[in-house]
């Protein structure tokens, strides 16, 4: 599951090349094998699925909302035409009918909570101990040099699973402010037969059997949509891929005198791209090529939403493993004096921010973009479509099948309750976002992204994940992190527990700075022979992108040939105990990673260890803090800083 193609190393367009290159054919495949392609789908013939909401126990843990969410192997049909597919997904129990469980088959039912009321999940796994994609997982076990992380001198590779575990999982909440024995890391992985990677925890251990852990969840953030995924060590990419994914919105009772579409008008949209067998089950080909052929929403592959003529509110959610989209409404030339229907985006990954009138937009795997769309003056039979263009995978050069049509908005429904109420956008009092200014001497850590051979594994600083942490960041300090990309392609990169800010991007001589860190390498590392990234600039800093400035993120797009800042503010971990549960409180030093969320890059080692520190504590290398999985941690701690409550 190999990175990105390097500068230092580049091939033309179309040269056959590994894993996750900006070439069309990458992976183990056989070049006389065929590459699965869905069979002719008509599009526009089933409803949009809407995830069902989970519901929550107050009685079990006094404080806390309750949820118990089972891993299960299941059966979803993806579209009208074709036949049903063996999926995975979240199921949750309903404690008023404890026979019934709440789910689809495929993904996860959403968890809709309370800011600052905590919640509490028990995770139990029940999926079949053989992987539904088990030809990933034994070429990663056998060593495929295209799919196995390979780790870059003078590190020795580690196998990311046992030879054992064709299946392990583990729940991690995207861009919720936990603690990091509740937050999902990689290597807290445990197997439906009860084998546990070596940092599992759980909460109130007494409470679960060995395929289940507990984690606690602050909800401290704000009002936001964040998601639950897999995360499991090295195969995080099919986990998902074969349906562990689901929302997880925080809602703040505030927000109703926004006067924002509610209800039935407020629409979740979870993207992701996959490929179908002829039979109708799934196929996964990125071990061949980059990115899926087909668009699923919810599940649905093409399907529509019939819509009454007023303001809507979509909450997208990129869940691809690897595809960015640049999405438009489309709407018939007849209709508007543009061929597109303008919209406003009023919320990013970490809550609202300032509306913004926009025609388009550019979203990356993991990247959560809030909509308000107007179909008022849409006449009633108009069909608006939601499309995707120029965003090939892997953006912005890659040669994955192309995807222009999404999904289409229907204006078929009479306006209903009297008319819309809701507030125009150009009118909503929402909470501005005010930009972190950097201190004088403030501290920048970089982190590039290296690829050591072509065709060949991505790290961050040539570091494999499984070393042990190297980076120390002191509670509640502010930092500026810096990604440098010498590469082609863009990668999406997700920080665990903080929100954070867009600061700028600066373009540089990406093919010099490869080369200069290459004879770094190997000419020892040496501190003070590090090549100075500023002596590698060919432009000014570039503003953020609009829809990002002034907005709270918790991914970024990192663009090739650039380096990208972010600028984090307060790492403040929550110290606090949830639900009076003994340990559920962060204790210092304190492990959290951070990795690229194209998932086959993640898997493949683009991601790194960071711990904080308590100001007690060293903050620097000269001895080691803890391992990088989020061990076991015990005590109540209150106080600290809240980084999302601010």
């Amino acid at each position: 599951m190999a990175g990105a193609m390097g500068s230092a190393a580049m091939l033309p367009r179309g040269v056959p090349g590994a894993r996750a290159y900006a070439s069309p054919a990458h992976g183990t495949g056989d070049a006389d094998t065929p590459v699965p392609h869905t069979p002719p789908l008509e599009k526009y013939v089933d409803p949009l699925p809407r995830p069902l909401t989970a519901v929550p126990d107050p009685s079990v843990y006094p404080g806390a909302d309750y949820y118990e969410i089972t891993m299960r192997q299941g059966s979803w049909r993806f579209h009208r035409d074709l036949g049903p597919a063996t999926v995975w997904g979240y199921w949750a129990t309903d404690p008023h009918d404890p026979h019934h469980a709440i789910g689809m088959g495929y993904l996860g039912p959403t968890l809709s909570v309370t800011r600052d009321h905590p919640t509490v999940c028990k995770y139990r796994n029940e999926l079949p101990t053989t992987h539904l994609f088990q030809f990933v997982i034994d070429a990663i076990r056998n060593g495929d040099p295209q799919l196995t992380p390979i780790a870059p001198p003078p590190y020795t590779s580690k196998p990311p699973f046992p030879p054992n575990i064709n299946v392990w999982n583990v729940v991690h909440q995207h861009g919720g402010f936990t603690a990091p024995q509740s937050d999902g890391l990689p290597l807290q992985s445990f197997s439906p037969d009860g084998f546990h990677a070596e940092s599992y925890t759980t909460l109130d251990p007494s409470r679960v059997e060995p395929n289940e852990a507990i984690y606690g969840y602050t909800n401290h953030d704000r009002s936001c949509m964040l998601w639950y995924h897999d995360h499991g060590m090295g195969m995080t990419s099919v986990n998902v891929y074969a349906g562990l994914a689901g929302l997880y919105l925080i809602r703040d009772p505030a927000d109703e005198r926004l006067g924002l579409p509610r209800g039935e008008f407020e629409v979740p949209l979870i993207l992701q791209d996959r490929t179908f067998h002829p039979d109708g089950s799934l196929a996964y080909t990125m071990t061949q090529r980059e990115g899926e052929d087909t668009p699923v929403v919810n599940g649905k592959a093409y399907p529509f939403l019939a819509v009454e003529p007023r303001r809507y509110r979509l909450r997208i959610l990129n869940a691809s493993n690897e595809r960015f989209w640049r999405l438009r409404f489309d709407v018939p030339r007849d209709v508007l004096p543009q061929p597109t229907l303008p919209f406003w985006l009023i919320g990013t990954d970490g809550g609202f921010r300032a509306p913004l009138h926009m025609l388009n937009f550019l979203i990356s795997p993991a990247e959560r973009y809030d909509l308000i769309v107007d179909f008022s003056r849409m006449p009633m039979g108009t069909n608006v479509t939601l499309t995707n263009y120029n965003a090939p995978v892997h953006y912005p050069g890659g040669a994955g099948p192309e995807i222009s049509e999404i999904m289409q908005f229907q204006v078929t429904k009479p306006l209903s309750g009297g008319g819309d109420r809701t507030t125009p956008p150009k009118r909503l009092r929402l909470p501005a976002v005010t930009p972190i200014k950097p201190e004088p001497h403030i501290r920048r850590r970089e982190w590039v992204l290296y690829q050591h051979k072509m065709f060949g594994t991505m790290t961050f600083n040539a570091v494999p994940f499984m070393e042990p942490s190297q980076d120390f960041v002191k509670a509640g300090s502010t930092e500026i992190w810096e990604y440098i990309n010498p590469n082609h392609d863009a990668h999406p990169m997700h920080v665990h527990l903080v929100d954070f800010q867009v600061l700028n991007r600066q373009p540089i001589d990406a093919a010099g700075y490869q080369a200069d860190y290459e004879r770094w390498l190997e000419g020892g590392r040496k501190a003070e022979d590090r090549p100075v990234l500023a002596n590698y600039f060919t432009g000014p800093p570039i503003p953020p992108d609009p829809d990002e400035a002034r907005s709270r993120k918790d991914t970024v797009k990192s663009y090739p040939e650039t380096v990208t800042r972010i600028i984090i503010q307060e790492f403040s971990p929550p110290t606090h105990t949830i639900a009076s549960i003994p340990g559920s409180g962060t204790e210092f030093p304190a492990t959290y990673v951070h990795h690229c969320h194209i998932l086959e890059h993640e898997d493949d080692d683009l991601m790194r260890p960071w711990t904080i520190v308590g100001h007690g504590d060293h903050d620097g290398g000269d001895h080691d803090h803890g391992d990088h999985g989020g061990g076991d941690h015990d005590g109540d701690h209150h106080g600290g800083g809240h980084g999302h409550g601010h």
